[in-house]
């Protein structure tokens, strides 16, 4: 799923009549010229900014596309721009640039990482491949380019369930690194995989105990969980999915309030398709922080977008050889997807 700045709830007018309010509202001027540059260097540069979810709302609505990571990779299959700018972390630029070598890929801060990319290394996870022998290596998009050259199929939250469902019934399977999402998809599929004990410190941190006891103050609040959470969450969750899965089951939902146990950018999107719905950040297990942003993701701003396509730099570079071995488990995945309609 995508939502396209231009359009962000198809079809709605009342969500796209929210948004203007809101930018209105929300916006420094200094914000605003800013976006107003960047809008100029993007129609100068043919460039155009990918920018997911979990990002800030200002950087959201300077985005030519906004979505989740498979959304992502698919959109950047398919542009004619010369320059693209990903506005996420380091490991999404990495895939965009594997999908596009002759292009120009930005990524406007080099340090913004990822915490379960980060727990994967490609030594060790060569060590656990070769120690279990005969099994076809699953891993998630959120990984390096370097263990994405390990596997036999890249998943993302979006398609998981179905990529591994895609597979034969006897197929033995490594499915790494998030070990929260494996879980959630050995339930769902039946079928038992070798897990990496990887996690996001996002996901991690949700509490099932302050959830429900937020939800005794929200009766009728439905719960929204992603996958990537642990377990005891997602068993008191009403709905379980990827962001752009929570993103489409809140639009079409009749009810108004909802508990939403991911990154909390995702409420930007939200809010803007829905200015009659209430929607409430679930906690981390710290009583003393009321909000679990990705500190990653929010390390790009409007400042270093500008800065970044004015002089086309810091530049995502991959070497050939991974860029090779890396691309054919990201191909599979989206002719896999594109096979299923997902």
């Amino acid at each position: 799923m995508e939502v396209s700045l231009l359009n962000p709830d198809a079809g709605n007018q009342k969500g796209l009549k929210f948004s203007e309010a809101l930018l209105e509202q929300n916006c420094s001027e200094e914000h605003r010229n800013l976006a107003e540059k960047i809008n100029e260097l993007k129609k100068r540069k043919n460039a155009i900014i990918l920018g997911h979810f979990y990002q800030r709302p200002e950087v959201q609505e300077v985005s030519d596309f906004i979505g989740d990571s498979l959304a992502l990779a698919q959109k950047a299959v398919n542009t004619s721009a010369d320059i693209i700018l990903m506005a996420g972390v380091h490991f999404m630029a990495e895939t965009v640039k594997l999908l596009n070598p002759s292009k120009t890929v930005l990524i406007p801060c080099i340090d913004a990482g990822c915490s379960l990319a980060d727990s994967c290394k490609a030594a060790d996870l060569k060590k656990f491949i070769d120690e279990n022998p005969g099994h076809t290596v699953i891993s998630y998009v959120n990984t390096t380019n370097e263990i994405k050259a390990l596997s036999d199929i890249i998943c993302t939250s979006s398609n998981a369930v179905q990529i591994v469902k895609s597979l034969l019934a006897d197929e033995k399977i490594i499915f790494g690194p998030d070990r929260n999402l494996g879980t959630f998809v050995s339930k769902q599929t039946g079928r038992q995989m070798l897990l990496w004990n990887g996690a996001c410190h996002v996901h991690r941190r949700f509490s099932a105990s302050r959830i429900a006891e937020l939800k005794s103050k929200y009766p009728d609040a439905l719960v929204l969980a992603h996958p990537e959470c642990q377990a005891d969450v997602l068993d008191i969750s009403d709905f379980v999915g990827s962001t752009a899965a929570i993103l489409k089951f809140v639009n079409s939902s009749d009810c108004k309030t909802f508990i939403v146990s991911t990154e909390p950018g995702i409420l930007h999107q939200m809010q803007k398709a829905n200015s009659d719905k209430q929607f409430i950040p679930a906690p981390p297990d710290d009583a003393q922080l009321s909000c679990n942003e990705c500190e990653y993701m929010k390390m790009i701003t409007l400042e270093n977008i500008y800065q970044t396509l004015s002089a086309e730099s810091p530049e995502v570079t991959v070497d050939e050889q991974i860029r090779e071995a890396a691309l054919r488990p990201v191909q599979r995945m989206l002719e896999i997807s594109s096979k299923l309609g997902i």
